[in-house]
């Protein structure tokens, strides 16, 4: 006989009642559903480059099918330090310092629970990726927003240093920095990165960064690792993958970099996270470390024309958009051609424009900041974006 409704106890985790569901993800369901195209998701609608694809078939087939070391291979370990120094200038050894993970967001979860704790505040500038957020929640830390200031989205110098300074007599004990940064495209420059490493260093606070988009930058902004400047490489933890700069998201290899004993932190939530990422696709994941420069110039060539195109079409139909510098999505200001609010204009596009975007307050911490705003991704083949861009001027006029 089933117990009496005031005697069951609640099965469900509090912590968990605090998510909320991924709005990326609800896009992109929608997008199936009324056959829309997918500019919701970040993630290539063309096929990922041959050399990856043949190492990923040839792995399978040479039997590297079992679990691997749980902190990732250690050839790909060697591969992830050696590409850290030569692309970041980050000094780091693939036994000591490397961890590579199932995707660049376990990386952030599994660096969440390893380096922070009920009621440890994380500074967590906004507009942010979504997964900053549940990882906070999972890991029981209090988050603090900064916001980044319009229209270039740059640090405002003076709300970074209160964040800092704390509140309620609780210190940060981290801060969360994501460059090229989704979803506005903002690079942080160097002296931006200089001001907040100087903070962590005065503070005493860790940084953990995300750098997923790190080869994906335009008009000669240069990508600059924190982990790189002052004595930020002893409290930094780099997080990064192959998913964006290779095309293969759903691999799912990422990692961290970190100083040995964060590193050995991290290991221990990550093996009992997921044991190891995919081992032939780690395998794989070698050939992508060793292509030559041709390579990532061919990849800013191509993102750039397509970048271009989008803002384009996109300014000529009445929206405001900023060309972003780096990653591959544009926060586009909607406010000209739609009088409603930003989930009933993406709504609208799917369902009758045949195109799926992200409704931008699902970026903010104050929805009403995103309100007017949506992110449109762009890698996409070039087919692909004419025919989205064609489908919305039908529909905005």
């Amino acid at each position: 006989m089933r117990p009496p409704q005031s005697k069951t106890r609640e099965l469900i985790s509090p912590r968990v009642k605090l998510f909320t569901d991924s709005v990326i993800r609800d896009m992109t369901r929608l997008a199936a559903i009324h056959g829309a195209i997918n500019m919701a998701q970040g993630y290539p609608d063309f096929p990922a480059p041959p050399a990856l694809k043949a190492a990923a078939a040839r792995a399978v087939k040479e039997d590297y099918n079992q679990y691997e070391i749980t902190w990732g291979s250690a050839e790909l370990r060697a591969a992830i330090a050696e590409k850290e120094r030569r692309f970041n200038g980050i000094k780091a050894t693939g036994e000591d310092n490397v961890t590579v993970t199932c995707g660049a967001t376990e990386a952030m979860v599994a660096t969440m629970l390893a380096l922070t704790d009920s009621n440890d505040e994380v500074i967590v500038p906004e507009p942010f990726y979504e997964c900053y957020l549940p990882s906070a929640i999972i890991s029981g830390a209090r988050v603090r927003h900064v916001q980044l200031t319009e229209p270039g989205f740059g640090f405002d110098e003076e709300e970074l240093k209160r964040a800092f300074s704390g509140h309620d007599g609780l210190k940060p004990k981290a801060i969360i920095v994501n460059t090229p940064n989704n979803p506005t495209g903002r690079v942080f420059s160097r002296s931006e990165l200089r001001l907040i490493a100087d903070l962590c260093t005065d503070h005493g606070v860790l940084a953990i960064t995300d750098e997923i988009y790190e080869q994906i930058v335009y008009d000669g902004a240069r990508h600059v690792s924190l982990a790189t400047l002052g004595d930020m490489a002893d409290t930094t933890v780099t997080i990064s993958g192959a998913s964006k700069t290779y095309s293969v998201t759903g691999w799912r290899i990422g990692y961290t970099v970190a100083e040995k004993r964060l590193t050995d932190a991290i290991r221990k939530v990550h093996d009992f996270l997921t044991v190891c990422a995919p081992s032939p696709l780690q395998r794989a994941a070698l050939t992508a470390y060793g292509l030559d420069e041709s390579y990532y110039s061919n990849l800013t060539r191509s993102y750039t024309r397509k970048r271009d195109f989008l803002v384009k079409a996109l300014q000529a139909m009445g929206f405001e958009c900023l060309k972003p510098q780096g990653a591959y999505y544009i926060l586009a200001d909607f406010s000209a051609v739609w009088k409603g609010d930003d989930v009933s204009f993406a709504e609208h596009m799917v369902k009758d424009g045949g195109v799926a975007m992200v409704p931008a307050s699902s970026f903010f911490a104050t929805p009403s900041l995103g309100k007017k705003k949506v992110r449109l991704a762009f890698p996409k083949q070039d087919r692909t974006l004419r025919e989205a861009a064609e489908r919305m001027r039908k529909r905005i006029g």
